[in-house]
């Protein structure tokens, strides 16, 4: 026995094998090469636990072969001493996977993930000048569509989709879950970018069916950030300056000289060539209507610190944004408290947090109203393109006195100054309280008890006014023959949500078996109040906004003069669900989980109110084979999953209004009263005619994956490719014309979308002064309406069963007549004609929806010098430019302004050209052709970020533990055939959008 101690005892002193547990001793470093204080660092397997101190060293009991693990992340004891551990990969450390963020606050490793989930970390979001994270996320996560349909500040107008578009009518918008609390959320210009830790995009059935009927179209997991536990005071700075243009257009729009010269060529000015050329006036409206430049600023103060049981983080921000179109902004101030705690045996745990924004914003009253977004006098977006360059600028003070001059012979553009010059105001306010409470028990080593409440709560004031002296007021009340135009609207709105999750987990392991199996109620009840009241005549002696004064008063002798106008809402909702997960492993090599939900909801009949949602899914990890042991694959995971999901907002909601308050009375028949009986006397008419078999839409999806670290960490990503049907899709159905009505509501038809996504990340240098690294992502998503009962294919903008959602009908445009100068087409025969019909319209299977989404790019540093470059890009995707066409009307010159373009146009000397005569007799026939439907491609330099840090070294001599200076651009360059300001927006019609601006900031983080 002596001698068998003596040579266990010998190998130990060689290093040559070691039984006895040592202080296994390390740093560790975040991505940036800085230390990381209050780290945990466990060993796996054992209740053995530590954190590093302030300089991110640490020492804890464990033997060479052990695996320890930081931040979910796992590492192989090789030595005693492991040196410094970032979180990439070093030669001496192998870095076996990243945690992965599910729903209702489940995490797993990487390699134990069954689930199609991409995590995008706060280092991709930080230091961005965008008051919505939505817009940060654009290009960064395979599968993941995000289109800004608007650039003005504080805007909620963004289009998400995961995985394409699910139904025709009912919404496809995804689920927002924040710290594990489903939100109402629909935009997030509340939420401060800079509190988030990270976020994660559920894609496939197994990640998405743990929330049964609101998870069919996808799932967004925002994770904020929390406090260390055994960490000393930590305060960070970000700030954030920035300045902002609109970007260039392709219109090309004339001059006065070019504009004159169209007008002669058509006919609707007889002034001579010497006329023209003397002409002094060339109004640059650019600058009338747009800011040069638009300020921005955003500031966060961050504080942590924590004991042995308990940490604090809290954080204040502060944004500002100049828009640039004048009179738009938004102001946002942002507050987040997060305490976590444990209980000394650590049995226990709790975290509470508060989360509270107050922003405004002033906008443009298309922003939320599509009935102006066509109007030339009411949207200010046509004022650049539109207005004639020989017009004067606006001279007025305000309208009343351009009314006193001019009386109703305006110009459109003048109007349109007017309104910038407040001839309407547009302002917004909202407040929202979003806060969370929740703790765990551990009962036994095997079963915990834990319960999360919710509560999010958001008020909002709009205050809309034409005002007073504005020239619309004064010219309305001038015609109808009353003192006072004008009127003051004042709209309030309180929503709140209220969501628990209880529930019970066991988690057992037995060898190199892992059993997880949880039960859950989840319960959700919602509230929303809204109110208006609008007074019509204002006197413009006392008025003033939103206050109540200056109103003029309802007199019984002039009963119709200045009526006011009062509505009011009032809606409960609410949904309760039972619901149970179950997770398998042996070994870290093959995996199974399923997950059955059982779903109620107050918005369909009994019969219907409640639906079984369910999930299954397995993996398999090559990687720890046989075969592959001693190789450079570090991950090789297959997967698949197959489930079902539910969507019980089947009426897509607007102005970002939460989901649950729409379309709640569809099974309910409805009877209003309202002025449209005999001689104007009340009636009674039917308001909604009720479908008792109104239910769920539920999407079927099957998803096959694969995850992958090869080459020793130079090649990492994962491959999916997926197949979704939607059935009981939300549509028309026909009825017969007896009942009063030609169709009611219901469910019938069929969609499907099917697709593959990839993402790359490629370590090229990597572990020297010089770091480089490169990734790209790209998504093909493909739509297809398999059936419908309800087909209506008379319009230039239609769904057809057999193609693609919302394709363009339309007639073809070939050219012009190289001999006449006239527009020609292709009829339905085959044949070119010059007077198309109705009947010439022919699918084209093109689609406002670009199937080709993505981004790539690449993150490089060199001795504290950093250069991060991130580019997004779509295809496929078409629409119809209606500025153009009718920048492209020759007959409208003399009225609005035109295309120089239009000097190309077909004369018998120039015959060589696509641009009709203007003169041609066809000429309006193109409106129902594809004349002007344009390709939305683009490549877009999305964030261009050059930074430089200060090392340790150098933070030793100064009172801060860490510092970093940059510069950053947004949007910066875009690559396109679009001819408008910004491709990015998903519309049928480029009418009313507000450009994504170029911004360019300067920024700073301190660290104390």
């Amino acid at each position: 026995m002596r001698r068998k101690l003596t040579s266990l005892s010998l190998l130990a002193f060689l290093g040559l094998g070691s039984i006895a547990f040592a202080q296994i001793t390390g740093v560790v470093n975040d991505a940036d090469n800085f230390p990381e204080s209050d780290v945990e660092v466990t060993v796996k397997g054992t209740d053995k636990v530590t954190y590093t101190d302030i300089d991110g060293k640490f020492d804890i009991d464990a033997k060479i072969g052990d695996v320890i693990v930081i931040n979910g992340k796992e590492f192989a004891v090789s030595k005693n001493d492991l040196g410094v551990l970032k979180y990439i990969s070093q030669e001496e450390v192998q870095n076996l996977g990243e945690v992965v963020v599910l729903g209702y606050g489940k995490t797993q490793s990487k390699p134990k993930s069954n689930e199609a989930v991409v995590t995008v970390s706060a280092e991709t979001l930080a230091n961005r000048p965008n008051s919505s994270v939505l817009n940060s996320l654009q290009g960064t996560a395979p599968g993941l569509s995000i289109n800004s349909a608007s650039g003005s500040p504080g805007s909620g107008k963004i289009n998400v989709k995961i995985r394409g578009i699910n139904s025709i009518n009912a919404s496809s918008d995804p689920l927002y879950v924040i710290d594990g609390i489903a939100t109402s959320a629909t935009q997030f210009r509340s939420l401060n970018t800079e509190d988030i830790d990270n976020i994660s995009v559920l894609k496939d059935a197994q990640a998405t069916s743990i929330y049964g009927n609101r998870g069919a179209n996808g799932v967004i997991v925002i994770t904020t950030k929390g406090g260390k536990f055994n960490s000393g005071l930590q305060i960070d700075y970000s700030g954030l300056t920035s300045l902002s243009q609109f970007p260039a257009d392709h219109y090309n729009v004339a001059n006065t000289w070019q504009n004159l010269n169209i007008q002669k060529a058509v006919g609707l000015t007889s002034m001579s060539d010497a006329q023209i050329a003397a002409q002094t006036t060339n109004t640059n409206w650019k600058k009338q209507f747009f800011n040069s430049v638009g300020f921005s600023q955003q500031h966060t103060l961050g504080l942590r610190f924590g004991g042995e049981n308990v940490n604090v983080y809290s954080s204040l921000g502060y944004m500002e944004q100049e828009g640039n179109i004048k009179t738009t902004n938004f102001k946002r101030l942002t507050f987040r408290n997060t305490i976590n705690g444990k209980s000394k045996d650590g049995r226990f745990t709790y975290n509470a947090q508060v989360a509270l924004s107050y922003s405004k914003r002033n906008q443009l009253d298309q922003e939320t109203n599509d009935g102006v977004s066509n109007n030339v006098i009411q949207n200010p977006l046509f004022g650049y393109l539109l207005a004639m360059p020989n017009l004067q600028p606006y001279k007025w003070n305000n309208g009343r006195e351009m009314y006193n001059e001019i009386g109703g012979n305006y110009k459109h553009t003048h109007v349109l100054q007017d309104l910038l010059n407040g001839g309407v105001v547009n302002q917004f306010a909202e407040t929202t309280i979003f806060s969370t409470i929740n703790a765990r028990y551990k009962i036994t080593d095997e079963v915990s008890v834990g319960n999360r409440l919710g509560v999010d709560y958001k008020e909002s004031a709009r205050n809309f006014a034409r005002t007073p002296n504005g020239y619309l007021s004064v010219n309305v009340a001038a015609n109808n023959g009353i003192e006072f135009g004008g009127f003051d609207r004042i709209e309030n709105t309180k929503d709140v949500t209220i969501n628990n999750v209880a529930d019970i987990t066991f988690d057992k392991k037995i060898d190199d078996h892992e059993f997880s199996v949880a039960g859950y109620i989840e319960y959700t009840k919602a509230h929303y109040i809204y109110d208006y009241q609008q007074q019509n005549g204002l006197n413009p002696l006392n008025w003033s906004l939103g206050s109540g004064t200056g109103w003029a008063q309802y007199s019984s002798n002039n009963p119709n003069q200045y009526v006011p106008n009062v509505s009011a809402q009032k809606i409960n909702a609410g949904t309760l669900a039972f619901f149970a997960t179950a997770n398998y492993d042996y070994d870290s090599r093959f995996g199974f989980g399923a997950t059955v939900r059982r779903d109620g909801s107050f918005r369909f009949s009994k019969e219907n109110r409640w639906e079984t949602f369910w999930s299954v899914s397995g993996r398999w990890n090559l990687d720890k084979e046989e075969f592959l042991q001693g190789t450079s694959v570090r991950m090789l995971k297959l997967r698949a999953s197959h489930g079902i999901t539910g969507n019980q907002n089947l009426v897509t909601s607007t102005n970002n209004a939460n989901p649950l308050f729409t379309g709640v009375q569809l099974t309910r028949q409805l009877y209003r009263t309202d002025v449209a009986g005999y001689q104007g006397a009340q009636a009674f008419l039917l308001g909604n005619l009720s479908n008792e078999n109104i239910k769920w839409e539920t999407v079927t999806q099957s998803n096959v994956g694969v995850d992958f670290d090869l080459f020793n960490g130079f090649l990492s990503g994962s491959v999916d490719a997926y197949y979704k049907t939607t059935k009981n899709m939300f549509n028309q159905i026909n009825v017969s014309a007896t009942t009063g009505q030609w169709s009611v509501d219901g469910n019938n038809g069929k969609m499907e979308n099917k697709g593959i996504e990839a993402l790359l990340r490629f370590k090229l240098l990597k572990d020297k002064p010089f770091n480089l690294s490169a990734f790209v992502n790209g998504a093909y998503n493909r739509n297809k309406i398999v059936s419908m009962d309800v087909e209506n294919l008379t319009d230039d903008n239609v769904n057809a069963v057999g193609g693609v959602m919302s394709q363009w009908n339309l007639y073809h445009y070939v050219g012009v007549n190289k001999e006449t100068g006239e527009q020609q087409y292709i009829d339905k025969n085959g044949n070119i004609t010059e007077e198309p019909t109705a009947d010439d319209r022919r699918l084209t299977g093109k689609t406002p929806y670009a199937p080709f989404t993505g981004g790539f790019g690449f993150n490089a540093d060199y001795k504290g010098f950093y250069l991060d470059v991130l580019f997004s890009f779509q295809a496929g995707g078409w629409s119809y430019d209606n500025i153009y066409s009718w920048l492209m009307d020759p007959t409208s010159a003399n009225s609005y302004n035109v295309s120089a373009n239009l000097l190309n146009a077909w004369t018998p000397e120039n015959t060589n050209t696509d641009i009709a005569s203007v003169n041609a007799y066809n000429l309006g026939t193109e409106g129902m052709s594809d004349r002007f439907l344009y390709k939305t491609d683009f490549i877009r330099l999305k964030n261009v970020t050059l930074g430089y840090g200060l090392s340790k070294k150098d933070l030793e001599r100064l009172p801060i533990k860490s510092f970093r200076i940059f510069v950053s651009g947004e949007n910066i360059a875009t690559w396109t055939d679009w001819k408008g300001f910004d491709p990015e927006p998903v519309t049928t019609y480029s009418l009313g959008v507000y450009p994504n601006p170029q911004t360019f900031s300067l920024g700073v983080n301190i660290g104390l």
